[in-house]
């Protein structure tokens, strides 16, 4: 038996790993005061794209308000999401509900292609039939305003989802950022039309920013398909679970069929412990837990699960494939 796994007072009390266990799976505070946000932001935005829109006659700005009705649906359907990824697990869901967030994530991509289509729909009609844009000025001011309070927004909601693992407050707070640059350069653009007269530039602009958030939509529905499909953690996450086994390797154990999936905000890590097989079963398990707890501490909310197994037998190495050879 390695000397390192038999040091005495390496033992923690099951009182201490409670203790480490309900420290480092608190559960977050809610989201959803953030998702409102989102819908005060877009229903704001709406009023004043609409109002610019309607100042101008630019189809460029009409787009823009589009934009917006997209993001109110996007951050309603967040809303809804989130409220069910917060429910805790239950018979039926023993894992949790927090994949319901990649369908909102993946609702409101689908969205944004719709709303594409749309404004490449108005722009070419605009194309066909020019029309005089009017109290430019004025319109733009209003415009800049909504880009004001959609950038103050994306910046929050693109924070606190990174900061607590929602996809859905990521993705909505990404949409938010990409309308913001889709804003400024359809009030440059406007402005461009006014100053020179080129009328032609106004639909074009609007359907440059259809091409956009194509791209936008056609992302976030990729991230949404690729969490459904249970994707392993990224490779940043992937990197701190092996430095806590190397730390373990160092005294003795050993792992393997490590495999780890994301689900909303939550994070599930499964892997197999080899030790020495004259162990107790107490022993074995005590080591689990402080791997576990070590874990837990490293990335906040994961879910971890391990398998002991005695180094020794031959069994143990033939494992480690997702589907099991039958015996």
């Amino acid at each position: 038996m390695n000397g390192c796994l038999a040091l005495p007072g390496t033992r923690l009390s099951h009182r201490a790993l409670r203790r480490r266990y309900n420290h480092s799976t608190m559960v977050p505070k809610s989201l959803k005061r953030y998702a409102w946000l989102s819908v005060a932001a877009a229903l704001s935005t709406i009023l004043l794209k609409g109002l610019a829109w309607r100042l101008t006659d630019s189809v460029g700005l009409l787009s823009d308000a589009i934009e917006s009705f997209v993001n109110l649906a996007g951050a309603l359907m967040a809303l809804g999401m989130l409220s069910l990824a917060a429910r805790p697990a239950d018979a039926g869901h023993a894992h949790g509900h927090g994949k319901a967030e990649y369908f909102s994530s993946a609702f409101e991509g689908f969205l944004i292609v719709v709303a594409a289509v749309w404004i490449a729909t108005e722009a070419i009609g605009r194309l066909l039939n020019a029309r005089p844009i009017e109290a430019v000025g004025l319109g733009l001011g209003v415009a800049v305003l909504a880009t004001i309070v959609n950038f103050a927004t994306a910046r929050i909601l693109m924070t606190v989802g990174r900061n607590s693992r929602s996809i859905a407050l990521e993705a909505d707070g990404r949409h938010l950022l990409t309308d913001v640059w889709t804003s400024i350069g359809v009030i440059a653009g406007v402005a461009l039309v006014w100053l020179t007269g080129w009328l032609w530039l106004d639909p074009i602009i609007a359907l440059l920013v259809a091409l956009n958030i194509v791209w936008t939509g056609w992302q976030l529905m990729r991230r949404s398909a690729a969490g459904l499909m249970d994707a392993s953690l990224p490779q940043s996450e992937l990197g701190q679970i092996e430095a806590v086994l190397a730390a373990y390797r160092q005294q003795g154990l050993e792992f393997h069929a490590l495999r780890t999936r994301q689900a909303g905000t939550r994070a599930f890590v499964t892997f197999h412990v080899l030790v020495p097989g004259a162990w107790t079963i107490q022993q074995g398990h005590d080591w689990s837990e402080r791997i576990e707890a070590d874990l837990r501490k490293a990335l906040p909310g994961v879910h971890v699960t391990t398998h002991l197994e005695p180094k020794e037998d031959p069994i143990s190495h033939v494992d480690q494939e997702l589907d099991r050879p039958p015996s």
